[in-house]
């Protein structure tokens, strides 16, 4: 059921500042568990702040500045992680959106911190994230500046919405239990309509529906994961409200995204994502060949478009 590479490094992403310290913290317990090489990653670019005229201002180029933060954050993992953990630093000129999935093309997880925004400059964030993830290819974890550790972290959930992009989510979202030795929460909102005619009950209508996506969507699972202890979470809320309350409670949420090179607007997943307050992983869906050939049907199937010359 795989469908990416779960071997690789850790990346973490470098900002230089002291909340900053709190992801490197992060992606150091997710190298830990997993036993994989952790890579932290600084990027500048090559124009300063350098003012002419401001007499005596002396800029530190863009690039020390980078270097000195990736030293401190090295500084950081040895005093209170040891010498256990290989690490390795790397810092790159250029855009973020270009040097992070240069950085983890090869990598198992990447993971970044939460811009401290709000209002629409939070959802711009959360988009940027997402893009990233489909540029990376590989689960882009979100975490908040002001994390710490806690027994929450035990406790992962996974939204699903019973399409193929909720596949890989899933996976990652057992694994991740898994590897933490916690419980897991599979959230779906199903809609209830107001009157069913096939059916005279409708409570008990769209509540078998969404039951059965969700048995569906966890086909398997169960049985390759039979420590994890799943609780099934449906409900008729709207879809990022439901997932808000369970990220209240929880460690971890997991969302679907879809890969590929372009920047696929996904209203859903950049609210849900920019209204969390836990960690968020991002996990990309690599379309299959049966569904590239289900669209193209699709599509040759669809009826006539008229465009008015007028």
């Amino acid at each position: 059921m795989a469908t990416w590479a779960r071997t690789g490094p850790v990346v973490v992403e470098v900002d230089g500042s002291a909340e900053g310290f709190h992801v490197v913290d992060y992606a150091c317990l997710e190298a830990v568990r997993s036993g994989a090489e952790l890579v932290l990653v600084a990027h500048y670019q090559a124009r300063s702040s350098y003012n002419p005229m401001m007499p005596g201002y002396q800029p530190q180029p863009p690039g020390e500045l980078a270097d000195a933060a990736l030293r401190a954050a090295v500084a950081h993992i040895r005093h209170h992680y040891g010498y256990t953990l290989q690490v390795t630093a790397v810092s790159e000129e250029g855009a973020r959106l270009k040097v992070l999935p240069q950085a983890a093309r090869h990598a198992r997880l990447l993971i970044v911190g939460r811009t401290r925004t709000r209002g629409p400059q939070r959802l711009v964030a959360a988009q940027g994230n997402i893009y990233l993830t489909a540029r990376t290819g590989c689960p882009v974890i979100v975490v908040p500046l002001n994390w710490r550790p806690s027994l929450a972290d035990r406790k992962v959930a996974v939204g699903i919405d019973g399409t193929p992009l909720s596949l890989e989510a899933v996976e990652f979202a057992f694994r991740t239990a898994a590897d933490r030795e916690g419980d897991l929460t599979v959230v779906h909102a199903q809609h209830a309509p107001r009157h069913d005619d096939a059916d005279g009950d409708v409570e008990s209508s769209w509540v078998r529906r969404g039951d059965l996506t969700v048995s569906e969507t966890l086909a398997g699972w169960a049985d390759e994961y039979p420590e994890v202890k799943v609780t099934r979470f449906l409900t008729a809320k709207p879809v990022v409200e439901a997932l808000v309350r369970e990220g209240a409670q929880a460690g971890l949420v997991v969302l679907g995204a879809r890969a590929g090179l372009l920047p696929v607007g996904d209203p859903v997943a950049r609210r849900a994502v920019a209204a969390m307050a836990c960690p968020v992983a991002i996990v990309p869906h690599h379309v299959t060949a049966k569904e590239r050939a289900q669209r193209s049907r699709i599509v040759e199937t669809g009826g006539d478009v008229v465009v008015p010359t007028y």
